[in-house]
């Protein structure tokens, strides 16, 4: 017989994956609603080209210095364990806001310079903590934010395959809750390199934070941090603006003990770009196995949604000239 303690418990967990189950089939819905057959040749015709658009969109979408603006929304289920845990995974839920903000700086065409603007707002529905007495506490509220900012160079200069991007990045301490961020300012260099054609997209985007100082609350009581984000990526773009990939990040804290400094997390990706009313989307769902995890306590399994609407530029022509 469950007692009430251990029911109490396992709601959190429970709430979670109902949550991510609804935000996995809701964008389904209109996705039926849009699929229907050609009257006619003229239809057929309009059919293919918008698909071909589409498409397009697409893998721009999965290169991550296009010149597509977009509100990029992830939504993750994380299945956790470790020694500090007793008994089975514990669930978190985490919900990952990141524009994509393209921005152009000089020239036009082949000889654009951009600025690529992508902060990344963390919202953690519940991040399980193992207390070692088979109890586990659940935190929610906001991570640290993370502001890269990557200069790009024309096509004119690298060629139209090469994907380049080099700049800094930012760690502010806006967490809610001090297990929820390192309550410290970072910042260190991030950079993109990738190849791309029409049929693939291949590349690196990994950040580098060094913490420079404390909040006001913490400040000399908290050493200094040293950790890498790198994210690696790679797509097939199939038929009809479907796409096949992959997208993990792999993280390490030089701070953190021996066996606890990284996670290494391979994954797969499926995705689809169409339309919901006049607005191109696209859609990813995909799942991610954590090769190295912590050993106390860290990341074992990801399944994630991302939702991905296309926005129009708000910056309509280069900031410097150059046209």
């Amino acid at each position: 017989m469950i007692s009430s303690e251990q029911s109490t418990r396992h709601r959190p967990a429970a709430r979670i994956v109902v949550a991510f189950l609804i935000l996995v089939l809701c964008p389904l819905v209109p996705l039926s609603a849009l699929a229907h057959p050609p009257d006619d040749d003229h239809s057929h015709h309009e059919k293919a080209a918008g698909q071909s658009s589409l498409a397009e969109t697409g893998a721009k979408l999965s290169n991550p210095v296009s010149d597509v603006w977009a509100l990029f929304t992830e939504f993750d289920l994380s299945f956790n364990n470790g020694n500090a845990n007793q008994g089975d995974d514990k669930i978190g839920g985490l919900m990952n806001f990141q524009p994509i903000l393209p921005i152009p700086i000089y020239g036009e065409g082949e000889d654009r310079w951009q600025l690529l603007v992508r902060p990344a707002v963390p919202i953690q529905f519940a991040v399980p903590r193992p207390d070692g007495a088979n109890n586990t506490n659940y935190d929610a509220g906001i991570a640290d934010i993370l502001l890269p900012a990557l200069l790009t160079p024309p096509q004119s200069m690298t060629g139209s395959n090469l994907i380049i991007g080099v700049g800094p990045t930012l760690a502010l301490p806006t967490a809610s809750k001090v297990q929820l961020g390192r309550r410290q300012w970072q910042i260190g260099p991030a950079a993109v390199v990738g190849y791309k054609t029409k049929d693939y997209v291949v590349g690196v985007f990994p950040q580098y934070f060094f913490g420079v100082g404390g909040r006001g609350d913490q400040g000399s009581d908290i050493e200094n941090a040293s950790n890498m984000n790198l994210l690696y990526f790679a797509f097939l773009n199939l038929p009809q603006a479907w796409q096949v990939g992959m997208n993990p990040a792999i993280t390490y804290d030089h701070k953190a003990g021996r066996g606890n400094k990284w996670n290494i997390p391979i994954g797969l990706v499926v995705a689809k770009t169409t339309k919901v009313g006049k607005m191109p989307m696209k859609f990813q769902l995909g799942a991610e196995y954590s090769v190295v995890s912590q050993d106390d306590f860290g990341k074992r399994f990801l399944l994630k949604l991302n939702v991905i609407p296309v926005i129009g530029s708000l910056v309509k022509g280069p900031i410097f000239g150059g046209g």
